[in-house]
């Protein structure tokens, strides 16, 4: 038996024994930290990475070309260096893809005649048109409607064609939603779902109209029209369906803001005057008297394009079926034929950058000595320049349930010009995901703020769109506006520069000012906002008046009935 004072020795010495093998344990990093991943990021590994998949040798990255190929083979090769499983459950890192690739004849000419007068618009210089039915032929000859937005919302009690029957018709649609002044209609500057010209064309096909044109604006479509014309008349793709795409308007297409007033001109109507009717709830389709003819010849091809999946298995056997998504398109716009030449979509920011991304962070949660509760899948998609089509495929044909996915977390186009004190987050407001985004951003010191540019619709142009549509929480982070050491203004100066000068054209590579330790730092952030939600019994959840709260809230029942 000890004496009283052996045994406060004795418990003085145990404490100290625990107290050094506590501080051990943290100085390795506890098996639930998150500190080998975070300590992993690096500048020079994810630059390593961006001038690979930027280089002339993948050829712009275009689904169904050589440089898919190679970028196909390069994910396949980091995710199996990096130890990571095959994500698709037959043994593979790929989920097949089907897609058409359409390449419209550019010899196309609109005529539109009518009131006496008869116009000639050039492709491209006036206006761009494809199909994505898949047909060797498309043609329109037809009446054109202008039908203001373009948009039916029931739940603003807003129709802009007010019962007339435009099956068969050539509509002219305003790009954008109705700018009106009420800011409980339409998310007042925010941009809707409605003011997408994806809706457009599909409220135009879902009328029966023969062929839909929008009218171009810098301003409220947030790109120039160099964007549209160089993303639009080259090679189209879309997915393979049993209809050929045939439930599709004929013709889809764009228009030059200065051409539709001359049109609109030759119709004996005023543009502008027009334009300012469409903002109000009472306005009707105004016929324009005039009939549009067009014929598109098609070059088609079938296209085997791919996703690429990585998995790394949850530790928690409650939690492991439970799934987080990194998904980061690797597409861009391949090779295209130019007045001199041909030249290369090298895409560096967009989206090698975000690639890069996702495999450094599937090589971050790989160092963790023991995984996060739920399962990591890291998706790399195709062809999300085309209309987000590879995302879309997974989220119609998940290999893993949306059901029990709890959120995914999107990477396109990351910051490449230095730290910030900010982290700009698309959609602030709609998910439970704002309170572990704004936890973690104040760990390091910065500021969530919500899209800087709402107006331009940005929640509804990235790969996390096609999950939440599918009802799986999402967070699609943007790089920050404030840069430490830089003027107030700087950042923003700087976005609207890379949309100017190098969205969607072949001078998007790496520039000499680029300062990717501001990639890092938001790549960290990425890391713990899925680390925490990979660990947290609770799934993210859709605030009150969110639209995808309705359709998260039926998977979620239609699950729990299965089980």
């Amino acid at each position: 038996m000890r004496s009283p004072l052996q045994v406060k020795r004795f418990s003085f010495y145990a404490c100290v024994l625990v107290v050094f093998l506590v501080l051990a344990g943290c100085s390795r990093g506890a098996p639930n930290s998150p500190d080998a991943g975070l300590k992993s990021f690096s500048a020079d590994a994810l630059m390593k990475h961006i001038r690979t998949l930027s280089s002339d040798q993948f050829q712009g990255r275009g689904p169904g070309s050589k440089g898919e190929e190679l970028t196909v083979k390069y994910l396949e090769e980091q995710f199996r260096g990096i130890g990571l499983r095959p994500g698709n459950p037959d043994g593979t890192y790929v989920q097949k893809v089907p897609l058409v690739g359409i390449l419209p004849d550019p010899r196309m000419q609109l005529t539109i005649t009518g009131r006496g007068g008869r116009l000639y618009s050039q492709f491209q210089q006036h206006f761009v048109a494809f199909t994505k039915r898949v047909v060797e032929e498309a043609a329109i000859d037809a009446e054109m409607v202008f039908a203001g937005y373009g948009v039916q919302a029931p739940e603003f009690q807003w129709d802009d064609f007010k019962g007339m029957d435009v099956k068969g018709k050539v509509l002219v649609v305003l790009i954008n939603d109705p700018p009106v002044e009420d800011e409980k209609i339409f998310g007042g500057k925010a941009m809707t779902y409605y003011g997408r010209w994806t809706y457009k064309f599909e409220k135009a096909a879902e009328l029966g109209a023969a062929g839909c044109f929008i009218v171009h604006d810098t301003e409220r479509a947030g790109y120039p029209w160099e964007v549209v014309r160089e993303s639009w008349s080259g090679e189209q793709f879309d997915l393979a369906t049993p209809d050929k795409n045939m439930g599709r308007a004929a013709i889809e297409g764009w228009i030059t803001s200065d051409h539709a007033k001359v049109i609109f001109e030759t119709a004996g109507k005023d543009f502008d005057a027009l334009k300012k009717a469409a903002v109000s709830w009472d306005f009707k389709p105004v016929p324009l008297g005039l009939r549009a003819k067009l014929t598109i010849k098609n070059f088609l091809r079938p296209v085997d394009s791919r996703n690429v999946i990585a998995v790394l298995p949850g530790s928690d056997p409650k939690l492991k079926d439970e799934y987080v998504i990194y998904v980061a398109h690797w597409d861009h716009f391949g090779m295209r034929d130019e007045v001199v030449g041909s030249k290369i979509y090298h895409g560096a920011k967009d989206n090698a950058s975000g690639t890069a991304a996702l495999l450094e962070l599937a090589r971050a949660y790989k160092r963790l000595k023991t995984p996060p509760r739920r399962s990591i899948l890291f998706l790399a998609v195709t062809a999300e320049e085309q209309g987000l089509l590879g995302s879309r495929y997974y989220a119609e044909h998940p290999l893993y349930p949306l059901a029990h996915t709890a959120a995914v977390i999107n990477m396109d186009a990351i910051n490449v010009l230095g730290r910030t004190s900010d982290i700009v987050m698309i959609g602030r407001g709609s998910s439970t995901l704002d309170e572990v985004v704004e936890s973690v951003a104040r760990e390091q010191g910065r500021a969530v703020r919500g899209d800087p540019e709402p107006e331009k619709g940005y929640f509804y142009r990235s790969d996390h769109f096609s999950f939440a549509k599918q009802g799986v929480p999402a967070f699609d982070p943007h790089e920050g506006i404030e840069y430490v050491g830089k003027p107030p203004d700087w950042g923003l100066g700087m976005r609207k520069r890379y949309t100017q000068e190098d969205y969607h054209k072949p001078s998007d590579v790496i520039k000499d000012y680029w300062d990717l330790s501001g990639a890092v730092q938001d790549c960290q952030l990425f890391f713990l906002v899925g680390y925490r939600v990979a660990e947290d019994p609770r799934m993210p959840e859709w605030k009150p008046g969110a639209e995808f709260k309705a359709k998260r809230e039926s998977s979620l029942r239609q699950a729990g009935a299965s089980h």
